[in-house]
């Protein structure tokens, strides 16, 4: 059963009719063209898949659409403003805190809601942050440390 629905992603309205059955991540991609959020294992073990709701990471692959209403959705294409790429997405440049890059996206907002909650994390915190996100490519280290003076700069 489709029902009219109206989101609020990186800032902006969107509106479409959606079947109450589709998740978020199925929406974002589908429906409105926001291909950044990567589904990996559609169960919400990999963490590909995490953008942010109220600020909080979330797997979309197991929230349904018709739930995200109302709230604030934001995705990786959020991060990147006016061509000047976000100190996360820089800090990953810099430190070659990636290799596919298909895990990536998710890493990247599962760090933004880190530092959303907590603008100085310690090397723990960063590391419990990314416990729902895995890469087969790298070690978890390179994305620590990225995360680590991302999160120095950003608090400058």
């Amino acid at each position: 059963m489709k029902q009219p629905m109206t989101f609020t992603i990186n800032g902006e309205i969107y509106e479409d009719e959606i079947d109450v059955r589709r998740t978020l991540l199925e929406v974002l991609r589908e429906n409105f063209g926001l291909t950044g959020t990567k589904r990996g294992c559609n169960e919400g073990e990999c963490g590909t898949c995490t953008v942010l709701l109220d600020g909080k990471p979330v797997a979309s692959c197991l929230v349904l659409a018709v739930e995200a209403q109302g709230k604030s959705i934001e995705t990786v294409e959020r991060l990147a403003q006016n061509g000047e790429l976000h100190a996360l997405q820089q800090a990953f440049m810099e430190h070659g805190a990636f290799q596919c890059g298909f895990c990536t996206p998710g890493v990247l907002m599962a760090a933004k809601g880190l530092l959303n909650e907590n603008p100085k994390p310690s090397e723990e915190g960063v590391r419990r942050a990314l416990a729902g996100n895995l890469c087969r490519c790298t070690g978890y280290n390179k994305y620590v440390e990225a995360i680590l003076d991302a999160a120095t700069k950003l608090s400058k």
